[in-house]
């Protein structure tokens, strides 16, 4: 069992100190030598060794020592040291040091002084201290105030001790009188924090005479008194009215941290307007004067739990929220615009994006690496906020289409997307956007950006001029025409001497052999048979498209055809000649059939694709046969499909609004408080407002917090079994970062336990904060044992231990072990939401990947997929419209967040077979290994969709056999029991015989074992409610069995 310790110095396990070695040292009169001995002993000590040849050396050599450094080391090694026996009584050589620790307290050395009073604090033995109390109490005395401060501590740890107030009868009054006439500011602070946590109502009183000089106080004891304030006012919510105003005066203090803490004060104690005001007011004061990046973060944390349950205060500052966008961090600047867009209302739009427009404009210049980064935030707060007031668009979509060429890539596809959602939500910017489009179309550089832009031109040019601009831009950034030229020369040409190719060309290969036996070269329409295969290059200012086409990008090859047949589409419809129509068609014909011939040349590394190949062939076929159901379909039923999607979009976002505004109601039979009947005697203007918010979060329900009983009993996991001579249980608790164990723990004995010890263990990143104690456990009697484990990573861990206590009619420890607490990822992630491309970008950024067949007896697939959004607890991204219908597939993304901020991304892909089943594949993907193992291992266990119970049964005549229903789908059973002569447990499935005087219950929770009942011990594999029920005996009269009523693990 180890021991809590304050103590923790690096140990060099590699080279031991022998105890022998470290004895010597302290008998010389080396003081250097004593040092490092001292040292050493004490690292072994902490390290789990038992020294006890060394006390008396210590006692002998050591205490006489008037070095001070080795006066500290003693008091070290005094403080890990064992001081009792293993009854619990002071062992008889600790008399020895008292008589230096007396000496030590009335050193003429402050600092000897001092230490050895910090030593006091860490004692709990009352016959080590009892003798050193009246040389601590002269200490409180002391001229100088490091002296006094230390002697303040030691009195009120004496005083929490089990029997301290029969050791300081009136320590209390000692404190009090001497926190009035005290001048350090520290030693101030220490008395009132022993009033504080000694004798509350003195410090109270104390507090309250003194209410004027609060603000002259110093810093650290402005502090206790915050947190008095706090405690007091957690207790007893009506007296919070008179502090309210100490919090509002403690807000001009000269100290940063206490006006921090002044602000986290009145948010939590307060919900008058007033109040919640200066409490903004402060965080954006700190928000703007303070350097550190950290503050600045954890300041912006605050403000963001404001806004949620105030909204309408932070919306009246949000300006001076805005102004810690100069910062040049990207955390700071991402977490002020996300709550600034969330303040955005008709009243401060115009001047939020006035200030966006304004940052846009500053990334322009490269003096930051990062300028790229930061405008895409600000394009896409922009795209927010012209979303949600459309009014303002027309504002900013025209410096927006500035940056459609800009180098960074993310930031134009968001430029890009802002324009396609803009153009058609408002009507009224589209012929200037067209305009502005078909303008600096030719500054596009990113394929997916010319992508965007061609399918806008395609859908909204409408006019004669448009479509006669979008073509003449499209021909213009295509070039002249064709991409390369072939011819042929016979193969006595093939010995001529190769000419040189310009920097344009590629590289000179050898002559082709065709299928007739000639050679071919390829070669341009300007140099002669024998030139190398030549690329025809266009102007260089406008051949943004030619050079993607030319590097392979066949795709965006595929949306040039789509683009130039819906615009020669139209142009049948608004071009009355038909001349100049068969002009526009043929020569996007030329266009497209240049393309294929570029797509299936040597020119290139990569040929073009088969779905772009086709894609390309549809539109010829198009434009050479053209009627009026193909023009519907390509002319109005793709745009319908862009307003449905918007339209969808559009309408989760509100629901999502919705369900967020819903707040709870009072009940029906609840009291309702007029408060303007109330008396108004003593109030100021700040109390009343307190109680009046105080009774309207009251009506409001927000008070009351619902407790879900099921949800806790779902927590209580069984530890050992019934028949054993130790019960226990543990309530678990997760909370983010922190795991609570409320571990329950009966001694089902007519026996005294002593030494109980709860010794856990973990697997995974978890780690034990704290080692529990050892207790003595009475006949019969309980104890509540705490235990507290940090989380680190969102990976599923394990907590593992045993229950270890002695008796006394055994000597030996007894030994129980426990059953195994699995934390369970679900409790780290929630439901998040991203923007397709992100998820796309994280998907091909992430490393991690893990693939899990489908297998499941579920056969609809929307009702898989939401049994596996339910099970894993993550959010699908792809929109309901894409899910429905019956088509026998279904591929759907879903996306959730942990807590430490790790993504987890899931791609479900299933089909539906011809036999009913679903099979196919779920992939998941992150960027630590932990959260893909552990969410890939919840999938596999839940994906099935059903539990399935075997029942096994036995005679209560021993020695008959019954036959035992079969175990199927099952592979291992691992029994572990108190052996017994009437049991016998064999681990084959197929050979399953139990003879007992009992029942047996084996359940199987989606592919796992587990027991309800044994004759000596259960077996227990995961933890089963009780909700069982009997039901009619089966296999004859001596059959017994139960099911699980309505429980799925």
């Amino acid at each position: 069992m180890e021991k809590s310790c304050s103590l923790l110095v690096h140990f060099d396990k590699g080279t031991p100190a022998i105890a022998n070695e470290i004895k010597e040292s302290l008998e010389g009169n080396d003081v250097d030598a004593k040092i490092d001995a001292m040292k050493k002993a004490i690292m072994l000590l902490l390290n789990g060794e038992t020294l006890p040849q060394l006390f008396i050396t210590i006692v002998r050599y050591v205490l006489p020592s008037e070095d001070h450094t080795v006066q500290k080391l003693l008091l070290l090694y005094l403080e890990i040291i064992d001081k009792t026996d293993q009854k619990g009584r002071v062992l008889p050589e600790m008399i020895l040091i008292c008589q230096n620790l007396r000496n030590n307290l009335q050193h003429p050395n402050e600092y000897i002084r001092g230490v050895t009073l910090r030593f006091l604090c860490r004692l709990n033995e009352p016959e080590i201290i009892e003798p050193l109390i009246p040389s601590v109490l002269q200490n409180l005395e002391h001229r100088h105030p490091y002296i006094r401060r230390n002697a303040i501590l030691a009195v009120m740890s004496i005083y929490k001790l089990p029997n301290g107030e029969q050791l300081l009868v009136d320590a209390p009054e000692m404190i009090e009188k001497i926190l009035s006439t005290e001048q350090d500011q520290s030693a101030k602070r220490n008395a009132f924090l022993m009033l504080f946590t000694c004798a509350q109502e003195r410090a109270i009183n104390y507090l309250l005479t003194n209410v004027d000089k609060v603000s002259e106080w110093g810093e650290l004891l402005q502090m206790v008194v915050l947190e008095l304030i706090r405690k007091v006012c957690r207790t007893n919510r009506g007296e919070k009215g008179r502090y309210i105003k100490i919090i509002i005066s403690l807000l001009n203090a000269p100290s940063t941290a206490v006006v921090y803490e002044c602000a986290g004060t009145l948010v939590s104690l307060s919900y008058a307007p007033t109040a919640i005001r200066a409490a903004a007011n402060t965080y954006c004061q700190l928000l703007l004067s303070q350097s550190d990046n950290n503050v600045k973060l954890i300041v912006l944390d605050r403000l963001t739990e404001l806004k949620s349950s105030h909204r309408e205060v932070v919306a009246d500052m949000f300006m001076d929220v805005l102004r810690a966008l100069s910062s040049p961090n990207l955390d700071i600047r991402r977490k002020t615009l996300d709550i600034v867009l969330d303040l955005v209302t008709h009243k401060n739009i115009n001047e939020v994006v006035l200030t966006l427009k304004k940052e846009v404009v500053k990334t322009q210049n490269g003096e930051l690496e990062k300028n790229g980064e930061y405008r895409q935030m600000l394009i896409q707060a922009i795209h927010s906020c012209a979303i949600k007031f459309p009014e303002v668009a027309s504002t900013v979509v025209h410096l927006l289409m500035d940056f459609l060429g800009d180098s960074n890539v993310a930031s134009a596809v968001d430029v890009v997307i802002f324009v396609r959602e803009i153009i058609e939500t408002n009507p009224k910017l589209r012929v200037s956007i067209i305009t502005r489009l078909l303008d600096t179309f030719y500054q596009i550089r990113a394929s997916r950006v010319c992508s965007c832009a061609l399918w806008i031109i395609g859908e909204y040019c409408m006019s004669l001029s448009e479509v006669e601009s979008g073509i003449a831009t499209i021909k213009q950034c295509l070039g002249e025409l064709p991409f390369f030229s072939v011819s042929e020369e016979e193969s006595n040409d093939s010995s001529k001497k190769v000419q040189q190719v310009n920097s344009m060309t590629v590289s000179s290969k050898r002559p082709a052999i065709l299928a007739d036996g000639t050679y071919a070269t390829q070669s341009a329409a300007s140099e002669t048979a024998f030139s190398p295969p030549t690329l025809v290059q266009g102007s260089l200012a406008s051949g943004n498209l030619r050079s993607l086409l030319l590097t392979g990008d066949f795709f965006l090859g595929a949306v040039v055809a789509c683009t130039l047949t819906k615009l020669v589409l139209r142009l049948e419809e608004v071009q009355p000649s038909k001349v100049e129509v068969n002009k526009a068609s043929s020569q996007a014909l030329l266009i497209l059939v240049s393309m294929l011939q570029l797509g299936h040349s040597p020119v290139l590394p990569h040929p073009i694709d088969s779905d772009s190949y086709d894609r390309i062939v549809l539109c010829i076929r198009l434009l050479c046969n053209t009627g009026d159901e193909i023009r519907k379909i390509w002319l109005k039923s793709c745009h319908q499909s862009f307003v449905d999607m918007l339209s969808e979009k559009q309408l989760r976002e509100t629901e999502e609004i919705k369900a967020k505004a819903q707040i709870s109601h009072a009940q029906p039979d609840d009291l309702i408080d007029f408060y303007h009947l109330k008396s108004r005697k003593g109030m100021s203007q700040l109390e009343l407002e307190d109680e009046v918010q105080d009774d309207l979060k009251r009506a409001t329900g927000q008070f009351v917090k619902d407790r879900d009983d099921a949800n806790k009993l779902n927590r209580i996991i069984q530890l050992t079994g019934f028949s054993d001579p130790v019960y226990a249980e543990a309530y678990v608790t997760v909370h983010h970062y922190d795991i609570v164990l409320d571990v329950t723990v009966i001694n089902r004995t007519k026996e005294t336990l002593q030494n109980l010890c709860l010794e856990l263990a973990t697997m995974g990143d978890l780690k034990l904060v704290e080692r529990p104690q050892n207790y003595t456990l009475a006949p019969e009697s309980s104890k509540q044992i705490k235990a507290n484990i940090k989380v680190s990573s969102t990976e599923t861990g394990v907590i593992f231990g045993n229950i270890v206590y002695e008796t006394s009619n055994v000597h030996e420890r007894t030994v129980v072990v426990l059953n195994d607490i699995h934390i369970d990822i679900m409790d780290y992630i929630s439901p998040a939401v991203c923007s397709d491309g992100a998820f796309r970008t994280m998907w091909a950024e992430f490393e991690w990947e893990n693939k899990v067949a489908v297998n499941t007896v579920i056969q609809h697939e929307k009702e898989f997929l939401d049994h596996i959004m339910k099970s894993t607890n993550m959010k699908c991204l792809t929109a309901p419209s894409a899910l429905d219908g019956e088509c026998g597939f279904l591929a759907a993304n879903l996306y959730a967040k942990s807590v430490f901020g790790e993504d987890a991304l899931v791609n479900v892909s299933i089909e539906k077979q011809t036999d009913g089943k679903l099979s196919g594949y779920i992939r998941i993907r992150s960027k630590t290994q932990g959260i893909a193992l552990s969410l890939g291992d919840k999938i596999t266990l839940k994906q099935k969709g059903a539990s399935t119970i075997w029942y096994v049964g036995w005679t209560e005549r021993s020695g008959t056999r019954r036959s035992v229903p079969p175990l199927v789908r099952l592979k291992r059973v691992n029994f572990r029991s108190a052996s017994s002569p009437e049991t016998t447990r064999s681990t084959s499935v197929e050979h399953k015989i139990i003879i007992s005087v009992s029942f047996f219950l084996l359940v199987s929770i989606r592919g796992h074992l587990c027991s309800l009942s044994s004759p000596f011990r259960p077996v227990m594999f995961c933890p089963v409610p009780f909700a069982y029920q009997t039901i009619p005996s089966f296999g004859g009269p001596d059959m017994i069995g139960y099911c699980i009523s309505d429980w799925l693990g």
